[in-house]
């Protein structure tokens, strides 16, 4: 029983080469923990940082309410500068970990076309379909929050383990 702790599911577990490759990636380790705490510290001070009358429209039984008033030129300055400020923090969270030049201009290109397409369906939902407050719950979402990057950092990496075979 005791060597199962050490051997685990699936065979023996070199715990000093594990213990050397987190030194040899200790700033990889410390940046990426820092970027982390950014994306909390964006998600923390939303309410003092954004206009986002959504915020408290999405707390409660939204499904027959309808749409609360919004400023559309400051709603949508507050969602462009929020989405631009999770994607530099997703950007150099990308450049940190891969330290590659054609994944960060990739993930920036990207990233600007989802912008484009989110905001403009965003206001699409918004104007044109007042009873649709699902769509635009979830429109929302991938703008506000780094949801994009959960998507390219384990791609990136599946990138790198085939090139390297």
């Amino acid at each position: 029983m005791v060597m199962f702790f050490f051997y685990g599911f699936f065979g023996s577990i070199d715990f000093q080469n594990m213990l050397n490759k987190l030194l040899e990636n200790k700033f990889k380790l410390i940046g990426a923990c820092l970027i982390v705490l950014g994306f909390a510290l964006v998600r923390m001070f939303e309410l003092q940082l954004f206009y986002d009358p959504f915020l408290n429209y999405f707390q409660n039984d939204f499904k027959n309410l309808p749409y609360p008033q919004v400023d559309k030129l400051k709603l949508f300055c507050s969602l462009f500068f929020r989405y631009i400020l999770n994607s530099i923090l997703s950007l150099i969270l990308i450049y940190v970990l891969f330290q590659n030049r054609d994944f960060l201009k990739f993930s920036a290109l990207l990233y600007s076309l989802f912008l484009l397409i989110l905001l403009i369906a965003f206001f699409i939902v918004l104007d044109f379909f007042p009873t649709a407050s699902w769509l635009l719950f979830y429109v929302r979402r991938f703008i506000i929050q780094p949801i994009l990057i959960l998507l390219f950092i384990p791609g990136f990496y599946y990138q790198l383990q085939n090139s390297k075979k």
